[in-house]
């Protein structure tokens, strides 16, 4: 599995277009995980970068993170309302990691806090998921045509252009 770092390096213009709408949507992304009934459950949420990597935190004892906590599989797609997609879009998946390291937490607190005001310093963190990407594609349009772009993990990217 790749971190956002290995991923961007792979796949530039995947992560290009998935870190652009990230921010163009002040983070929203939407998370696919598998609940317990083995069928998909799609939830908002706002995955952050850190220090190289794509963290999942969000608020404790949500469904989505108790998916994740039985079976760490996610997809993880940047939020599109235009149906003509011409900012594009991205999607990525893979399993999530969690990482127990508290002064990596305080970090990220901090990193909030500064970010958009949302006091988590001291905070004690149930899961802190970083990402672990294995695939992702993205869809750009342009000049009358639109690039689809697929990455998997060990490969480079390519690009199929619909006109």
């Amino acid at each position: 599995m790749a971190l956002w770092t290995d991923f961007a390096a792979a796949a530039p213009r995947i992560a290009e277009v998935f870190t652009r709408r990230h921010a163009a949507t002040g983070k929203l992304c939407m998370l696919g995980t598998l609940r317990p009934d083995g069928f998909p459950r799609i939830s908002p949420m706002e995955p952050r970068f850190l220090e190289g990597d794509l963290w999942l935190v969000g608020m404790p004892d949500t469904s989505k993170f108790a998916d994740l906590a039985a079976d760490p599989r996610f997809a993880l797609h940047t939020a599109t309302v235009d149906m003509q997609v011409t900012d594009g879009d991205a999607k990525i998946w893979g399993r999530v990691e969690d990482v127990r390291d508290e002064a990596l937490h305080q970090r990220f607190a901090v990193s909030v806090y500064e970010d958009i005001g949302l006091d988590l310093r001291g905070a004690t963190f149930d899961q802190f998921l970083r990402a672990d990407i294995v695939g992702a594609a993205s869809v750009a349009v342009g000049d009358e045509h639109m690039d689809v772009t697929t990455w998997r993990e060990g490969g480079t990217e390519t690009v199929i252009r619909k006109h």
